[in-house]
């Protein structure tokens, strides 16, 4: 949700019904791409309760914009099917039961023609309404309609998480699709940039859309610290992993050990060791060696933690991190040469040589774990009603990740973006960086 409220959007260019009905469309459309790759069988699957079938994610975010947008603001409004709100709402509470979300894999009806008919509905709908409503009505949908997009856009990365670990578990390894550099590059070594320690404004400052936990804009105090130039490798993890690292318990916090033994973690997610004593990973383009020089991906928060013990180092906080890619000026909407889902690689690359100027990879490649667990900011309240539920609820017992991925949006990555996940979860794009 907008949080400054400076930003009105019915006033601001973005407000142009044009350009916002073309960035709606273009974010049902990414959508629709992501699915198409897919067969029907390939949607249908749960493969861990964590997982929602790639059907699921298409119906849901229609009926974001079907709950949120239209029946509240588009006056006689055809529902697609009163039934769809039980199947399809994630965890609002205020809008009464839902189907559990471990059992969502069984929803065999109704069919992907229907959700796609169920799409088509509601964005003729939402076209409709765009055009021809008077522009208090648009006004006041507005800022729903923008939550929308980027709600939309969060579960396209979600579904590229859900479907990557659905085929993990295919014994025959399918690929989803294979690009590949022309040059696969190599990084550089690791540096550091130094940050003197004072108080700094963090959060976010204004100028566009925010998610309501993205705010408010306050200040953090910090001491002097540095931050690595380049996220942690592929080769650098395998060292922790061939020093015993998993089976060292002085490394791990204690519900890390727990999970390391409960779970019989031996190295990331999709790693695989080989015939030859060497490790594969499990990729978009089926099982690949690995890139050495790429950032390690899908890690735990108690894996990145282990490491850094292991290192000497420490992960970043959340501030530092912030106060980091603000101060060296990592630009979140250059999309030139950042690695994320409009590269087409669908998985993390090496950095190449050190710039310079600034830290590699910052808004790229990797979600990056911090050392920060996700609590509201000073002053932060959630919007009143079920749009409320979006953010607010969640945040006790998880942790921040900052930056973005190989598998974000265009348009979705900004500085002051807080990503959260609880700490053993291992299935989402997530890597790290060290920090002294």
């Amino acid at each position: 949700m907008p949080t400054d409220p400076s930003y009105t959007p019915a006033a601001d260019i973005a407000r142009d019904r044009e350009h916002l009905i073309s960035r709606f469309i273009a974010t049902r459309s990414q959508s629709e791409q992501i699915a198409g790759r897919l067969s029907v069988e390939d949607q249908q699957v749960q493969s861990m309760p964590d997982v929602s079938p790639t059907k699921w994610h298409l119906a849901h975010v229609t009926w974001f914009f079907e709950t949120f947008v239209l029946k509240p603001h588009a006056p006689g409004y055809d529902e697609f099917d009163p039934a769809f709100g039980y199947l399809f709402n994630s965890y609002y509470e205020t809008l009464g039961p839902r189907h559990a979300r471990p059992d969502r894999g069984l929803l065999t009806r109704p069919s992907n023609d229907e959700v796609m008919a169920y799409r088509a509905h509601v964005d003729q709908a939402v076209r409709a309404f765009m055009l021809a409503s008077d522009d208090e009505t648009f006004a006041a949908a507005a800022d729903l309609l923008e939550l929308g997009i980027h709600h939309e856009q969060q579960h396209q990365e979600l579904a590229l998480m859900d479907i990557k670990h659905v085929l993990s578990c295919n014994p025959l390894a399918p690929a989803y699709r294979k690009k590949e550099p022309v040059r696969v590059r190599e990084t550089h070594t690791l540096g550091w940039f130094e940050i003197e320690g004072g108080t700094y404004e963090i959060g976010h400052q204004g100028g566009g859309f925010a998610f309501d936990n993205e705010g408010p804009a306050h200040q953090a105090l910090v001491g002097d610290f540095s931050i690595a130039s380049r996220a942690v490798t592929n080769a650098e993890y395998l060292d922790f992993v061939e020093d015993d690292g998993y089976r060292r318990a002085e490394f791990w916090h204690a519900d890390g050990w727990s999970a390391v033994n409960g779970e019989n973690w031996v190295a990331p997610l999709y790693w695989r060791e080989n015939d030859n004593g060497g490790w594969d990973e499990f990729t978009f383009a089926g099982m690949c060696p690995i890139y050495p020089d790429a950032p390690v991906g899908h890690v735990s928060f108690y894996e990145a933690a282990a490491y850094a013990a292991w290192a000497g180092k420490r992960l970043p906080t959340e501030p530092e991190w912030e106060i980091a890619a603000r101060q060296f000026g990592c630009n979140a909407q250059d999309e030139d040469g950042v690695n994320r889902l409009a590269s087409g690689f669908l998985r993390p690359m090496p950095s190449g040589d050190a710039d310079p100027d600034r830290p590699s990879q910052m808004m790229g490649d990797v979600w990056e774990w911090t050392q920060s667990a996700y609590a509201p900011y000073p002053g932060f309240e959630a919007a009143p009603g079920a749009v409320g539920e979006y953010n607010g609820k969640f945040m006790i017992n998880q942790m921040v990740l900052r930056g973005a991925s190989c598998a974000t949006a265009p348009g979705h990555a900004r500085v002051s973006y807080r990503n959260f996940f609880y700490p053993h979860q291992r299935w989402s794009f997530s890597g790290f960086r060290l920090a002294v």
